[in-house]
């Protein structure tokens, strides 16, 4: 073998070994589940800021969320999507932040609190609630505006405010109601404990109610559907717990557990 030939060779041999050596480190990190954040389970506690017609879906998916997480545990902060939003803006520790519409999500991207665009995951509709039997015989939005009637609306700076607004111009209606409250389930509240005798909700809310209230539907409604988006704060104690959980609700299994509630598909 000639000089030459003998060196080729020799350096094919410690490329080879370079090489294979190469393979078994990249193996070797793969394979070792401490290696990379990436691979770890989330873990540890989720705070999620959520709009008060989300409560009862959002808890059946907390405690589905603990259940398919071993370690973690969700805790909600359920109100008026503005006064949430006032909330992150000002400083309270959040992980998620799920409001009843892109206007309120808005408070908080416009002060860049927001990691990444806001997602669309269900969208809302609105309902008359009335007491159970409908003594009223409350039968269309116009119908709120009968003299003696006693009807709640929520707050217009709050979404269920903002759409019943939306509603009334709609249909060219003026309403001045008893009382203006903070979030929705405040509103629905005065008419299950029979202080008023209908209030404009969600239809989430009516169907959340029971027996305890009857829903009426109204054409206008469909003049002010509210869009639900859903987001990862920036500064959120928890990002890869955060992120498990917002897949969760967006998931197939987390569409199933909304739309049973009455939410409407983005």
């Amino acid at each position: 073998m000639t000089r030459s030939a003998h060196r080729t060779r020799r350096i094919l041999q410690v490329a080879g070994a370079s090489a294979a050596a190469l393979l078994t480190l990249s193996a070797c990190s793969s394979s070792d589940p401490g290696s990379g954040s990436s691979s770890a389970k989330p873990s540890g506690t989720v705070t999620v800021f959520a709009a008060a017609s989300l409560e009862e879906s959002f808890k059946t998916l907390g405690k589905r969320f603990e259940k398919e997480q071993p370690g973690t545990k969700v805790t909600f902060n359920f109100g008026g999507s503005d006064t949430l939003a006032a909330s992150i803006t000002g400083g309270a520790p959040a992980d998620v932040f799920a409001a009843a519409s892109t206007r309120t999500m808005a408070i908080v991207t416009d002060e860049q609190d927001a990691a990444g665009s806001p997602a669309t995951f269900v969208r809302n509709q609105l309902e008359i609630a009335t007491l159970p039997g409908n003594p009223d015989r409350i039968s269309s939005l116009k119908d709120l505006t009968k003299p003696g009637l006693k009807v709640v609306l929520c707050d217009e700076s709050v979404p269920c405010g903002t759409a019943a607004r939306k509603a009334l111009d709609a249909g060219g209606l003026k309403l001045t109601p008893v009382s203006y409250e903070q979030d929705v389930k405040s509103a629905l509240t005065k008419v299950e404990l029979k202080e008023a005798d209908a209030a404009v909700v969600y239809k989430t809310d009516v169907r959340a109610a029971g027996d305890k209230v009857e829903g009426v539907d109204f054409p206008e409604s469909a003049k002010a559907v509210n869009d639900y988006p859903i987001a990862l704060l920036k500064n959120a104690p928890n990002p890869k717990a955060a992120k498990a959980f917002m897949a969760l609700v967006r998931s197939a299994e987390g569409q199933k557990v909304l739309s049973r509630a009455g939410f409407l598909k983005p």
